[in-house]
């Protein structure tokens, strides 16, 4: 081997860097910031209690900007008192007004709506038709404007402006050699939002304030989409597969989707539209996007748990019991151990089965334990940062390792007084 292998890590796509806060709490956007999570309640946003305690959920699993539906005159009357429920537990995550068809008159008529906000989603699609398109969507960007506000002009495929898809349709009809008919609706979507963005800017708001989307349910359809996207501005993009359906078929499209352009350097902040399954906590979409920025090394938001699949080799299922059990308090911990233990979402733990990687893994991880497989002699030992410790045995494997997982925590990441 002449040259070594190199490591692959996505260079970052040219961007702005747009500020979105609240109060002290400022998210950054674009530029050098990290690639952001973002989610969106589900609930009535006209029910402030209960749409602020899904905020709450949300931030709390590790969404940085949660997006609320803000479509009747009771939902942006509900909006001041979303956001005063939030400060009084201490949430202080931005929030993010969707808005169509009548976010105009939202906004200019609920001006302490317009001020709770902490950034505006404009379809330019749903903003008005004819003469009425422009002016109302001027008056959106002015609310903005007044309040200072970031603004995401997001396109969305199902929703496109009608107008502009028939002139690039009669454009491409005189073309000699006419692109099918997805090429031009690609287009369509491309130019919704550059055309929508330099008219933001010539009514007023600054070039950094705003934020592009062009969302499709097709995975091949939105990587060509966003590759020429990123091609034609400098603004910072928000990547989300639109519609992509529920459970494994949506975490799938999404992950393939939104994988591809976060390695190409494509995205400054992501969204996974998961359908929840029944009974399935909203959250899980949020969980889901962590999961990608965390497989792709571009952030890191929960310690990682390596666990072996199982195979003829191992005789039970204490390995996996064990992995889930260690994976889920991790995780519950998160929110308190964010503040008390810095630097804990660094933390590697393996799990392992029997001896084929058992002890390799467990070597390469921060603490590991190697369960025994079949025919080995009934012990497990844990490895502490890449050592040898002890050898565990007996009933109460499960509750030792637990015990031990938690004091290597706060020997290693407690604060120094």
């Amino acid at each position: 081997m002449q040259q070594p292998i190199p490591f692959s890590q996505p260079k970052r796509h040219r961007s702005l860097q747009a500020r979105v806060s609240w109060g002290d709490q400022v998210v950054t956007v674009g530029g050098d910031a990290p690639v952001r999570v973002q989610s969106m309640t589900n609930t009535d946003t006209g029910d402030a209690i209960g749409t602020a305690i899904q905020v709450k959920e949300l931030a709390q699993a590790g969404s940085e900007l949660v997006r609320i539906t803000v479509d009747t005159p009771e939902s942006a009357k509900a909006v001041p008192y979303i956001r005063e429920q939030l400060d009084k537990m201490g949430v202080h995550v931005p929030l993010v007004g969707d808005f169509h068809y009548n976010g105009h008159r939202l906004l200019t008529e609920f001006p302490e709506c317009a001020q709770a906000l902490s950034k505006y989603r404009i379809n330019p699609g749903n903003v008005g038709k004819g003469d009425k398109h422009d002016k109302q969507f001027a008056q959106m960007i002015e609310a903005a404007i007044r309040y200072d506000k970031v603004v995401r002009i997001g396109v969305n495929w199902g929703s496109l402006d009608q107008e502009l898809l028939a002139r690039l349709m009669d454009v491409n009809a005189s073309r000699s050699s006419p692109w099918e008919a997805k090429q031009v609706m690609y287009e369509a979507l491309v130019t919704s939002a550059l055309e929508s963005a330099d008219l933001a800017e010539r009514i007023g708001l600054a070039r950094h304030q705003i934020i592009l989307s062009c969302k499709m349910s097709g995975v091949q359809d939105l990587i060509a989409v966003y590759r020429e996207l990123a091609r034609c501005t400098d603004h910072s993009l928000h990547l989300g597969l639109t519609e992509a359906g529920m459970g494994t078929k949506g975490t799938a499209a999404s992950s393939v989707a939104l994988g591809v352009l976060l390695q190409e350097g494509i995205g400054d902040t992501i969204r996974v539209s998961l359908t929840p399954q029944p009974g399935e906590a909203r959250t899980q979409e949020v969980l889901i996007a962590t999961e990608i920025l965390q497989a792709l090394g571009l952030r890191t938001f929960v310690p990682s748990v390596t666990a072996c699949p199982g195979c003829g080799r191992t005789t039970s299922t204490t390995f996996q019991e064990l992995a889930m059990q260690i994976d889920d308090y991790l995780r519950y911990q998160m929110p308190v151990w964010r503040k008390q233990y810095p630097g804990v979402e660094n933390l590697k733990v393996a799990v392992m089965g029997c001896i084929v990687n058992g002890p390799g893994e467990s070597k390469h991880a921060d603490i590991g334990i190697s369960l025994p497989g079949t025919g080995e002699a009934p012990a497990a030992p844990v490895f502490i940062d890449g050592e040898k410790a002890l050898t565990l045995r007996g009933e109460n494997i499960a509750k030792e390792f637990h015990d031990i997982v938690e004091n290597y925590v706060q020997k290693k990441y407690a604060i120094q007084a």
